[in-house]
Parts: C-alpha cells; sequence; structure tokens
C-alpha cells in the first residue's frame, strides 16, 4: 500500500522571508524579463499545482500585484524565527501535512520540465532533489510529510541548515548536468549574469527539454513570447505622478527614478508643460533647420540626442510613451492630471491644500505626510516602497 508521502504533489510553496542582505534590494521586486521575480515564480508553481502559497518569515508583508491575478495564494508565517527556508518547508508541512514543492523566490529561471522530473522522482521518498555533480540544489524540490519531526528537531536546536536534513531522512537524488536551471540570485553581480543571460535567450533549458521530448514546446513558446515581448516594446508601463501646485512631484520622481533603476526597470520619464517651451536657441544651427520649414530636426552627439517636431495639437500621453519609449520598461510622467490612465498622487500639507487632487478610486497610490486613508499609502521618504509597489504591476501599468 503507498504510504502518505506517495501520494501525488499538489502544493507549490514559495520561499519569499529571506532578508536580501547580500543584494541590497529586495529580491522579490527585481524584475527580470519584465516581470518581478514573485511574479515570474509564482507564475511557475500556478502552472504545476492547484494549491499554491508563499512562506514569509515571522512578521513580514508582501504586496503580491499584478502576481495576484495568478490565482488564489495563501500566505504562511513562519512558525520558528530566522526567516530560513527549513523554517518555512517546515510551517507549510505542519499546515498542509501533505508532500510539496518548494522553490525559492530568487530562483532566475524555473524550469517546468525540470520541476516534473523531480516530481516523478519522489513517490516512496522523503525529499526528491535536483543534483549536479553530488551538489544538491534543495530549494527546487519535493519535500514530504516525513521530514516534519526531523525538521522541528532540527528548529528546536536552532539548527537552520536546509542541508543537515538529508541524513536523516530518505533522499532520492534527481540528476542534472549542469546547475545552470537552479541558478539563484544572491547578489546583484548574479542579477545582471540572470539579465545577460535572458538577453541571450539562455535559460539552461535545452539538456532538460531535450530529454524529456518539450523542446518543440518550447519553441513555440518562445514564439509567443517574442510577440508578447513586441508588444511590450510598442508599449511601456506608463505611470504618472500628479499632484496640486508645489505638492513635491519633481522631487518625488528624483527619488522614485533611482529606486526603480535599482530594480533592473529601464526608465524614461515625460515632463508635462501646459505651455510652449523652447529648448533650441535662436541662431544654433539646428534652430534655424528649423526655421527653414522643416518639420521636425534632430540635435545629435555621441552622448545626447534631441528630436524636435512642430505639432498641429497636443500629442496624447498614450501616444508619446508608445512612440518615443519602445523598449523602455516604465515611463513616469510629471503631470498629465486629467489623461494618465494610471496615477500616484503626492500630496505635500506645507503645500497649502485642503484636499488631495484626486477623487477616491482615481489615484493607485497616495503620496503623503498627511492623515489620509488610501489603500495603497506611501510616506514623503517612502520612495523604495512605491518603487516596489509599481513594479509590482507592471502588468496593469502596461493597459493604457
Amino acid at each position: 500500500m503507498a504510504g502518505q508521502d506517495d501520494k501525488q504533489v499538489t502544493i507549490g510553496v514559495l520561499l519569499a522571508g529571506g532578508g536580501s542582505r547580500r543584494a541590497g534590494v529586495d529580491k522579490r521586486y527585481l524584475v527580470l524579463e519584465g516581470q518581478t521575480l514573485l511574479q515570474r515564480n509564482l507564475a511557475f508553481l500556478h502552472s504545476l499545482f492547484p494549491t499554491v502559497a508563499v512562506s514569509l518569515g515571522q512578521g513580514q508583508r508582501l504586496d503580491l500585484g499584478d502576481a495576484a491575478d495568478l490565482g488564489e495564494t495563501a500566505i504562511i508565517h513562519d512558525a520558528w524565527p530566522g526567516s530560513s527556508p527549513l523554517a518555512g518547508i517546515a510551517t507549510a508541512l505542519a499546515h498542509y501535512r501533505a508532500p510539496l514543492f518548494a522553490l525559492a523566490v530568487d530562483v532566475a529561471f524555473p524550469n517546468r520540465p525540470a520541476g516534473t522530473r523531480v516530481l516523478a522522482a519522489f513517490p516512496g521518498h522523503d525529499v526528491a532533489v535536483p543534483t549536479v555533480s553530488r551538489h544538491h540544489q534543495p530549494l527546487f524540490a519535493v519535500y514530504g510529510p516525513g521530514c516534519l519531526g526531523p525538521m522541528t528537531s532540527m528548529l528546536e536546536a536552532d539548527a537552520q541548515r536546509l542541508i543537515d536534513l538529508y541524513p536523516l531522512v530518505r533522499v532520492v537524488p534527481v540528476p542534472f548536468d549542469s546547475d545552470a536551471l537552479f541558478h539563484s540570485i544572491n547578489t546583484m553581480a548574479e542579477y545582471e549574469a540572470a539579465r545577460a543571460r535572458a538577453a541571450r535567450g539562455d535559460d539552461g533549458s535545452d539538456e532538460v527539454e531535450a530529454a524529456s521530448g518539450e523542446a518543440a514546446a518550447r519553441a513555440a513558446a518562445s514564439n509567443a513570447a517574442g510577440a508578447d515581448a513586441a508588444v511590450s516594446d510598442a508599449a511601456p508601463a506608463l505611470v504618472a505622478v500628479v499632484g496640486k501646485s508645489d505638492s513635491g512631484k519633481t522631487t518625488l520622481i528624483e527619488k522614485l527614478v533611482p529606486e526603480l533603476v535599482r530594480l533592473g526597470l529601464r526608465v524614461g520619464t515625460v515632463k508635462h508643460d501646459a505651455h510652449s517651451f523652447e529648448i533650441d536657441h535662436p541662431g544654433k544651427d539646428s534652430w534655424r533647420h528649423g526655421q527653414s520649414g522643416a518639420r521636425a530636426y534632430v540635435i545629435a552627439s555621441p552622448k545626447r540626442l534631441a528630436y524636435i517636431a512642430r505639432l498641429d495639437e497636443e500629442m496624447p500621453l498614450a501616444a508619446i510613451a508608445r512612440r518615443y519609449f519602445a523598449g523602455f520598461d516604465l515611463v513616469v510622467a510629471e503631470g498629465y492630471k486629467a489623461t494618465a490612465p494610471h496615477r500616484v498622487e503626492i500630496f505635500r500639507r506645507g503645500a497649502g491644500h485642503d484636499a488631495p487632487l484626486c477623487g477616491p478610486g482615481e489615484a493607485m497610490a497616495l503620496v503623503t505626510d498627511a492623515p489620509f486613508e488610501h489603500e495603497h499609502l506611501f510616506g514623503l521618504d517612502e520612495a523604495r516602497g512605491a518603487a516596489q509597489f509599481l513594479a509590482a504591476r507592471l502588468d496593469t501599468l502596461r493597459r493604457y
């Protein structure tokens, strides 16, 4: 008779409680191929399992953003302090009392055929873990209820290393020729390496897909992804910072853009001017080009390029984003309070106003030092949190 550990694995748990100390940024919101690591890996788990949960440390909070649209995702907080993977897996096992697949949030290229191979090896064991040259990959592995007793004893003894569990339980190593499939991001250098791999289209999947017969499926998916990338290039995410006069819109953008860049986003900005403006100087050669009757002209140097065009009517913000920022991840506009498709409002008490510019439901977030209520509220010095909020909603911001 098959034991409890032999049942089909139907639970995927994302381990997302680490402190990201080595990276210096919250790795969950690092953006790779247009999505945060959080959203990418939750999408992977939802594609494999009907039950998906996120494991967090005690007292931690998480903004799922667009990942909430993937399906129901439970949040489970560790029953033990330390925010270790061991504590997260043990807590999830105690919660579900069933085998589960554990995945670290910082795995850059989660691979379905590799996951399927690990799942297929699990029956009859307590742990199924990928192994490359006898080196285990414990954060892309299956753990059964038989692990809970030894895990509990380890945690009560303040032993946190997951690898120390293996001599105490039944482990089946699942051999792989390369660890490229299990590349995790611990430092910004590793993140940049992952971005370079993604740009090359190298996610390390050739070996396992050829072995599983899924190469053709991957090619089809790659073609679809290419089409999606083209759409993304044509329509970058777009958000406007709005507010009444002297609220600090420019100051907020100055703080926000560096935080967005740290998360791996290529950011462009647009400043709305309700009046006419002139950036070219009368008498200069380029100005003379325009005076000659040219409808548009470019000033180009090795480091800068300016495109100047005469307009018959004002160009909408959405058209500016699509036409001039193809290939960018996000465009942050200042102004466009009446026409921007997505808005973040800043309200500063010292600006002399009594109430925010936007009505209820009009601004997706409010940055303020005033005691207003809003579903997504940030202080004037919380640009990092606001940047993570936007990074978690890139899919939403691409809809306009």
